[in-house]
């Protein structure tokens, strides 16, 4: 079987599609696909969508709910989605019994806004073969790929009875908290890339957090940018030439991105590493945390270089 670890065409998926095939959970899948579509506004937007169609043989995972922690206890940072610790993650994996070999593919309805959180999270516990859908379901629709409705298959279920967790391993990506982010913040170590929409980044409007503004010496790179008009992830040379720019000198090793609340800055990880820049880290709290958390300096509008 050919391993896709970071981005999956929809000809690539359906080639491998007779994999997922079986349902059956006494053992380890070769192939999993998961639908992690989502709506801000309507937590509910994200279900409904996969019961009326989805990807077929797909599972659903709810970021409100499967990809963010509900007790404070089990959070590794603050802020509206808050990181969950690789433990308690690795028993929700651990219904699906996925395994180092299984090939795990991610996507969403939301131009791969959403889907790059699993993508994150199951590198971050250690696992190497997990894929992006490169142009997200609605290219899988374009091409004629195989769909259903949750009638034909039970709502993406997980095992019914408990199951070992996910055996976790060295992260493969790189995690950082608020403390580390704001101990680096005038150290000349770190570069911090802000994947929210301009308005936002320039403190212009906030609708969402309590506090308008970004990161004191942030970049802005709106996740949507890594995107052609059609959808898909730009060229492997584009994205490095417009990385680099956006750099102007700075190491790419010094990169730590965040967002709103850590989910569309995940785009800006993958298309870095899509551009042969190395790996990059993540300050999952973002925004959401960072503005909540008493002292942490913020800038409003500054202006245009």
């Amino acid at each position: 079987m050919t391993y896709f670890d970071d981005l999956i065409s929809a000809q690539e998926l359906a080639s491998l599609l007779p994999n997922a095939l079986s349902h059956d959970l006494q053992k380890a899948p070769s192939l999993l696909i998961f639908d992690v579509s989502y709506n801000l506004s309507d937590e509910h937007w994200g279900r409904s969508q996969y019961e009326q169609e989805h990807i077929a043989h797909a599972h659903f995972a709810d970021l409100g709910q499967d990809l963010s922690a509900h007790q404070p206890q089990l959070a590794i940072n603050g802020g509206r989605h808050p990181l969950p610790s690789r433990e308690h993650f690795a028993q929700w994996l651990g219904d699906f019994q996925i395994q180092a070999s299984t090939q795990v593919v991610v996507y969403d309805r939301n131009q791969n806004n959403f889907c790059g959180r699993l993508w994150w999270m199951l590198k971050w516990c250690g696992h190497e073969h997990v894929a992006v859908l490169d142009g997200a379901f609605e290219h899988w629709r374009l091409m004629g790929g195989d769909v259903q409705s949750s009638d034909a298959k039970q709502n993406g279920a997980k095992a019914a009875s408990p199951r070992s967790p996910y055996p976790l391993s060295a992260a493969r990506l790189q995690l950082k908290t608020i403390n580390a982010v704001f101990e680096d913040l005038y150290a000349g170590q770190q570069t911090v890339i802000d994947a929210r929409g301009k308005p936002r980044f320039l403190g212009l409007q906030e609708p969402l957090d309590p506090i308008a503004g970004h990161i004191p010496g942030a970049l802005n790179r709106p996740f949507n940018e890594n995107f052609t008009k059609e959808g898909l992830f730009k060229s492997k040379a584009l994205l490095r030439e417009e990385f680099l720019a956006l750099l102007n000198g700075r190491e790419p090793s010094s990169v730590v991105h965040q967002c709103g609340s850590g989910v569309s800055a995940v785009p800006n990880v993958l298309a870095m590493h899509l551009a042969g820049l190395g790996q990059t880290s993540l300050y999952a709290g973002s925004w959401s945390e960072w503005s909540r958390t008493p002292g942490m300096p913020s800038v409003q509008q500054e202006p245009s270089t």
